[in-house]
């Protein structure tokens, strides 16, 4: 055993919104994320045996499990027990087991990463608790964290929101043609982020939109084997409408949309001048493919969409998986008056700034 252990430790870990590339990631397709600062927090000190006991105040439970042996799932996203599993794979070893509390402040099931978050944070705290205390990259975290709560459930998810919640600020991300990551200037003003508070079932929503265009590239390619989401453009798509139903074309046509709002986005990110206002138009575009074809916004969603823009908010969308769950306006000069109107609309209203992502935020050693 080591000779000096960790005695109190405590990470914080951000939520996200996703900008531009809403139901893209998973595609393949690029992406643009921001860490909010709404954030989860996973503190905790070693035990002298080897049981593990967390306090999970916010859901009013808590979990309890010993290292000694395998760990069998108890649940359908047993994301707790999961990440311990990928971490002894990936070569940690723990002789003690520690007690320790994960609450926070990011809305749960909601669209903004509150899981991604946890698993992020978690992942982050076990290699500081380990044997080998180790002090993880951010990216290498957020692989890590990838395979514990997206690969290892058979789930539909990409990577973007480990991602997110790792590195923090706002990001671009890249799968083609390969895998890239870019971490944008922090131009970006406030948010009012806006929880709808109505409950949605985000695996199933995932697979429904994600199944659906799968299916349709399934079906052109058996044709048009040079076929590609990421090379097509909108000029020369018609070849390839001509066998699909029409609910099939609006969903292809919106998926290639989607894909072009997010390049232009990248334009203004990077331009040396940011124009808000852009930002904001580009973020109604987004909804109206959002709401309009892959339909997994809902009316009071939309209702509070509305509010925030009579309120004086520059754009806007549904975040996340949809289905309910949250919405954020873009509100650089009147966000107060944004988050008012989202609050009368029914919805429960955060104001929010860019973030940096998971982090250690005090750290004390006893020896031995």
């Amino acid at each position: 055993m080591k000779s000096s252990i960790i005695n109190g430790i405590k990470i914080s870990t951000p939520g996200r919104i996703c900008l531009f590339g809403e139901h893209q990631d998973y595609l393949n397709l690029p992406v643009i994320s921001c860490a909010i600062s709404l954030r989860i927090t996973v503190s905790g000190s070693h035990r002298k045996d080897s049981i593990v006991h967390i306090e999970l105040p916010d859901i009013g439970t808590s979990d309890e499990f010993s290292l000694d042996g395998s760990l069998a799932y108890r649940t359908e996203r047993d994301y707790l027990r999961s990440a311990m599993n990928i971490m002894r794979r990936a070569g940690f070893t723990f002789s003690l087991g520690f007690d320790c509390i994960i609450q926070g402040t990011i809305p749960l099931n909601s669209g903004t990463s509150s899981s991604s978050a946890l698993v992020v944070g978690w992942i982050n705290f076990l290699a500081r608790m380990s044997d080998q205390n180790k002090e993880l990259s951010p990216e290498e975290i957020a692989r890590l964290a990838h395979q514990a709560e997206v690969l290892e459930f058979g789930e539909p998810g990409g990577m973007m929101d480990q991602y997110s919640t790792s590195l923090g600020g706002a990001l671009f991300v890249e799968f083609f043609p390969k895998h890239a990551i870019q971490r944008l200037p922090s131009q970006l003003k406030s948010f009012v982020l806006g929880n709808s508070l109505e409950q949605k079932n985000t695996k199933l929503v995932l697979s429904h939109v994600k199944n659906r265009v799968l299916d349709i590239v399934k079906q052109i390619t058996r044709n048009h084997r040079g076929f590609s989401l990421h090379t097509i453009s909108l000029a020369n798509i018609d070849w390839y409408l001509r066998n699909l139903d029409n609910e099939q074309r609006d969903l292809l046509l919106g998926t290639i949309h989607n894909r072009d709002i997010t390049g232009e986005a990248i334009k203004l990110f990077v331009h040396p001048k940011f124009d808000d206002h852009k930002i904001g138009e580009l973020l109604n575009q987004h909804q109206s493919i959002l709401r309009d074809i892959l339909k997994i916004s809902t009316p009071k969603i939309n209702r509070m969409l509305d509010a925030a823009m009579n309120a004086g908010a520059y754009g806007g969308k549904i975040n996340g998986s949809g289905g309910g769950g949250c919405m954020f306006a873009y509100s650089p000069d009147n966000s107060e008056s944004v988050a008012e109107a989202i609050n009368r609309a029914g919805g429960k209203a955060h104001i929010v700034y860019i973030d940096s992502g998971t982090r250690i935020e005090n750290s004390e050693r006893t020896h031995e």
